[in-house]
């Protein structure tokens, strides 16, 4: 994780993020190494975009879950390291010109201008089926049954069930007026399912039954409903070098977003509640759910 990326962050939070992020680009640096044939300059796109860069915040969410049950975090950093290789093929494949057309990404410039177009579109394809191959690995799991429900759930939080599926209600929401239970719903796939298979993964793992995951469901819920309401207010008023990103362009595109319907204070707000509902779902556990608690705090606090 980039130094000014850390310098931000409260230092419970710092340490462990930085940890985390160092483990998955070794992860990732391991898997990524190039070929040595044709195959190099796809390679290195998906290098490009999956190393170096980001807050890490889904792996960090991973290995903070696992933690409530004991799990081994070498475990949990695979199965966060799958998270970011989804989450960040979504990313390359949102940045297209027939999507959202960005040349900024992580404070540089995108696959698809780094590369080409068809570059990019391969990269992203590839770094979906890693995650996939990641999770089916032995070393992510002893147990069959475990890892089949891992790369369930991640199927279906990434899928039309979820991420995709809500990119999809954002993409033809364009230009409506949506109520909040509508962006709550599109939002709650897009960015809120991959959140939440985060922390499910770690009951997966801990083989929780599912009548125990209610708090923990709840817990995810409400931090990717932040998480979501502060990227909003990013968007809104942030600023661009901060971000690593564009910033304006949910207003450029007409789009509605939890700002443009409640306003800025008001989502500010709902925010904070959310995380203090959050926070409240762990109550039933001590110190080792601090990590989680500065994760949810984050998740309002940031400016990018």
């Amino acid at each position: 994780m980039p130094a000014e990326a850390v310098a931000g962050l409260p230092p419970l939070l710092g340490e462990e993020a930085a940890r985390v992020a160092a483990k998955v680009d070794a992860l990732f640096t391991t898997i990524l190494a190039l070929p040595g044939d044709r195959r190099d300059r796809l390679y290195e796109a998906m290098g490009h975009a999956a190393i170096g860069g980001g807050k890490r915040m889904r792996p960090l969410l991973t290995v903070a879950a696992a933690r409530l049950f004991a799990i081994d975090e070498e475990r949990a950093l695979r199965v966060g390291t799958a998270i970011e290789a989804i989450h960040v093929y979504s990313l390359i494949h949102d940045d297209l010109p027939c999507m959202d057309d960005d040349d900024l990404r992580r404070g540089k410039a995108t696959v698809h201008k780094a590369f080409d177009e068809c570059t990019a579109v391969l990269a992203g394809d590839s770094l979906h089926a890693l995650a996939f191959d990641i999770l089916a690995d032995e070393a992510t799991h002893e147990r069959p049954s475990v890892r089949t429900e891992l790369v369930r759930a991640l199927a279906r939080a990434s899928g039309p069930q979820g991420m995709a599926g809500g990119q999809m209600m954002d993409l033809v929401a364009e230009g409506e007026q949506l109520d909040l239970g509508a962006i709550t719903r599109l939002q709650q796939l897009k960015t809120g399912a991959l959140i939440e298979y985060c922390v499910e993964a770690a009951c997966i793992m801990a083989r929780l039954p599912a009548d125990k995951r209610t708090p923990y469901h709840g817990y995810a819920r409400n931090v990717g409903l932040a998480f979501q309401i502060a990227d909003d207010l990013i968007d809104h008023g942030g600023d661009e070098e901060k971000a690593g990103k564009r910033v304006g362009k949910d207003a450029a595109a007409g789009k509605a977003t939890f700002v443009s319907l409640l306003g800025e204070e008001r989502a500010r707000a709902q925010a904070d509640m959310l995380v203090d509902q959050a926070i409240e779902h762990l109550s039933g556990h001590g110190k080792e759910a601090d990590l989680l608690r500065a994760i949810a705090r984050y998740a309002v606090e940031r400016d990018h």
